[in-house]
């Protein structure tokens, strides 16, 4: 009797390094640079933050892949803080993931898509929760699909950046910008960069992407630390030039509180007709990020389903396809559309990520004198203890300044934990009764 390969619906480390980039490149690349000059002057600083931001990235990058080679299975932190911690802390992981983790960015992206589509006035909300919906419709057919898709949308996405770039770079500097250390030092030990840097973390985030999908890699030990690691070092290049980019062609005036200052730079550069056709390959473009993340995200719910009976409606089909996860993932996404403006989810959202990857990162330390996971065949973190301790300590940092800063959003976001805690005792009642 002919047997089917265990690999056939694998995916390679080719998709592995799109997820982490599409996942990567998205809303934030586009619109936080406007909110970061709201508070900062220095473009110099500007460049620093992004710079910066790619440091901690790749540096949770390479303790996500020693953390990720040594445990091995799908569903990212919910996994990794159970094992190293406790069900409980790795529970509450997942909660994050499963209500703000996947389902804000993606409303964020969306909106992003609806601001930069530049022929037609179209209703914002409804626009985006109708994309949300198509995607997601297109993410219950087959794993096959869904990586071709995302192969093909990520290069054009890269391709499209590169072009902005290397013309951005090629043209004369229009914008004035003074690029030298004036108020650099000023501006850098303030609470407004702590907080920019929060705004930086969300146009970084997704370079853990890759650990929530780490069964269905081909090779996981080999695939997952290439995926997180090169993913995260070529967003981190694309980054920082492109926001060098904006500054040098537009002025600081046009661009501070915009959204779309991606807009207003390409129109700068080619004129109205063909800016507004980059802007539409911009909005098309970001979709692929959208559907990175509308991927990813029910696999944790799927993987709490495994264990959990509140959450068994949501397991995987006969096709290991989380149908029933990826449209609750779209019905939490459209309250936060209907009901939070961009920057409250932003800064929302952004805090529970932050306490959440940090435990993660902790967690090297933890699996490290822990025999059972520490295991020479798998990535270890170069230079070690250094990326953790820098990640660690500029974690902590933006949560204290988002608490100070933005008080109310913090506080609602570290709520949403005693709700998880709520759902995490009905599971308990449950398990006894079965």
């Amino acid at each position: 009797m002919k047997t089917t390969s265990p690999i056939v619906n694998k995916i390679s480390t080719l998709t592995g390094v799109a997820i982490v980039v599409a996942n990567m490149i998205g809303t934030g690349a586009f619109t936080s640079l406007g909110f970061q000059l709201n508070d900062l002057s220095s473009p110099l600083v500007i460049i620093t933050l992004w710079i910066l931001g790619g440091i901690l990235a790749l540096s949770g990058a390479f303790s996500y892949a020693e953390v990720g080679t040594a445990i091995k299975k799908s569903g990212g932190e919910y996994i990794f803080l159970s094992q190293i911690y406790h069900p409980l802390v790795g529970y509450l992981s997942g909660w994050i993931s499963l209500t703000v983790g996947f389902a804000a960015p993606i409303a964020l992206s969306a909106i992003a898509v609806v601001k930069y589509f530049p022929f037609a006035n179209l209703p914002l909300k409804w626009t985006s929760i109708v994309l949300i919906a198509v995607i997601t419709f297109i993410h219950t057919f087959s794993l096959k699909s869904s990586s071709k898709f995302q192969n093909i949308s990520t290069l054009l996405k890269v391709i499209l950046i590169l072009i902005l770039i290397i013309i951005g770079l090629i043209i004369p500097e229009t914008s004035g910008t003074n690029f030298t250390g004036e108020n650099y030092f000023s501006e850098i030990s303030t609470g407004a960069f702590a907080i920019a840097l929060i705004y930086i973390s969300y146009s970084y985030s997704g370079w853990n992407a890759a650990v929530y999908i780490t069964e269905e890699f081909k090779n996981p030990k080999k695939s997952l630390p290439y995926a997180l690691i090169g993913g995260t070092l070529l967003v981190t290049i694309l980054y920082t030039l492109l926001q060098y980019v904006f500054l040098k062609t537009a002025t600081i005036s046009e661009l501070a509180g915009q959204l779309n200052v991606g807009t207003i730079v390409v129109q700068k550069m080619f004129g109205e007709h063909i800016g507004n056709l980059f802007s539409m390959a911009i909005s098309l473009l970001l979709i692929s990020g959208i559907s990175a993340m509308v991927w990813v995200g029910p696999r944790i719910t799927s993987s709490m389903a495994k264990d959990y009976p509140l959450w068994s409606l949501f397991k995987n089909n006969k096709k290991e396809i989380p149908k029933m996860a990826l449209w609750l993932q779209f019905g939490i996404t459209a309250i936060f559309l209907l009901t939070g403006t961009f920057e409250q989810i932003l800064i929302y959202c952004g805090v529970l990520l932050t306490l959440s990857s940090a435990l993660t990162v902790f967690g090297v330390f933890v699996l490290r004198k822990n025999k059972t996971h520490n295991s020479s065949s798998g990535f270890k973190s170069p230079l070690f203890p250094l990326f953790q301790i820098l990640f660690l300590l500029f974690s902590i940092g933006m949560i204290f300044f988002a608490l100070k800063q933005y008080t109310f959003e913090t506080i609602m976001g570290i709520s949403n934990l005693f709700i998880g805690y709520g759902t995490w005792l009905i599971n308990k009642k449950l398990i006894l009764k079965q």
